[in-house]
């Protein structure tokens, strides 16, 4: 198998004939910003890292709405906390911000902050993951509404939080039979897109009918965002989450990719996240590359150092599982440097290669 890589955190700048651009972290991307963002950055940076409000910041923000209201707490929360993640409430502020990254040959990879965590209340009915199907939708078109010039080649990206479009109970169900030893073929990625594509009546028969029903709506909708995101030349890098969904994560996004990461198509068009600080990231996304070029597909890989270690660390003791996660900074430096890539937060994708 031969691969090749294409660090797509660089951009293209300079002149027509110029290739990829490297960023420099050379204190530039300060020259954008004024004192008073600076200052905001650095006040926000101190308050989340201060953990009383890291654990109790959800309970401290209702408490602010009903003694302040929510038009209120709103104008605080604007101009602080929030101006410092969201990069805007309308196209055009968000467009604002995009120019400034492309003075720093940054470009844009925008996201729908929602999705259902694993201990929260299990939505009812299909609205809600609806409602989130809208609004990536809107947000796919407004990925490649972004560039002045995006061009056919695909190269805008946009995050996909799979958990706002399917239930972490159907993913934690799956995740428990795809685990096991001689996983049912009833549970292949072949089969899954053969049910988005000719859109099948799937049934799965270690799922109740409850579930079935929510498979089916779930895989239409990533069919939807996928298809759109095709059209519209975005390329949808899928989110990884917590090791007890993962592996469903992985199963849906083979499934898209059998159906979205063909060469002769432009693929790929979904790519999977790979977490550096898991144990087995190494081994997975080894098998996973061989997996592609063996299917002819194109494969995309979107490489984090990861988010979850705290919560990840905690789960494994509760459940007295072993840890999944490296020790430390150095060992998990130490497992990528095997692959030849930094494991810090940058996205690089790998290409089968045809013939």
């Amino acid at each position: 198998m031969m691969l090749r890589t294409c660090p797509v955190l660089y951009s293209k700048a300079g002149p027509p004939t110029g290739g990829w651009q490297p960023l420099s972290f050379d204190g530039g991307a300060f020259h954008l910003k004024g004192t008073g963002e600076l200052m905001r950055a650095l006040l926000v940076l101190r308050l989340c890292a201060w953990p009383p409000l890291v654990t109790h910041g959800l309970a401290i923000q209702a408490w602010f709405q009903r003694l302040l209201g929510s038009r209120f707490s709103g104008a605080l929360l604007r101009p602080s906390i929030y101006g410092q993640f969201v990069a805007g409430e309308t196209a055009e502020e968000v467009r604002g911000c995009v120019q400034q990254l492309q003075t720093l040959s940054l470009r844009p990879l925008l996201a729908v902050p929602t999705e259902e965590e694993p201990d929260s209340a299990v939505k009812t009915g299909e609205a809600w993951y609806e409602e989130n199907l809208s609004a990536m939708l809107r947000c796919v078109d407004l990925s490649r509404s972004l560039l002045e010039t995006p061009g056919p080649n695909g190269n805008i990206l946009m995050q996909l939080k799979v958990t706002a479009l399917t239930s972490t109970r159907l993913c934690k169900e799956l995740t428990s039979w795809v685990r096991r030893p001689g996983a049912s073929l009833e549970l292949s990625p072949e089969r899954l897109a053969e049910a988005m594509d000719s859109g099948q009546d799937l049934q799965v028969s270690c799922l109740s009918t409850e579930q079935n029903q929510h498979l089916r709506a779930s895989l239409s909708r990533l069919q939807q965002v996928a298809q759109h995101a095709q059209a519209q030349h975005v390329r949808l890098l899928v989110d990884a989450e917590y090791t007890s969904l993962n592996p469903a994560l992985s199963l849906l996004v083979a499934a898209l990719a059998l159906r979205w990461n063909r060469s002769r198509e432009g693929g790929p068009w979904v790519w999977n996240t790979y977490q550096a600080y898991l144990k087995d990231t190494y081994e997975r996304l080894r098998r996973d590359a061989e997996a592609a070029d063996r299917a002819g597909l194109s494969f995309g890989v979107k490489l984090v150092r990861g988010a979850y270690l705290d919560k990840e660390r905690d789960m494994a003791q509760l459940q007295g599982t072993k840890d999944p996660t490296q020790p430390d900074y150095e060992a998990t430096s130490q497992r990528w440097w095997r692959f030849g890539l930094s494991p810090s937060i940058f996205f690089v994708v790998v290409f089968s290669e045809d013939g």
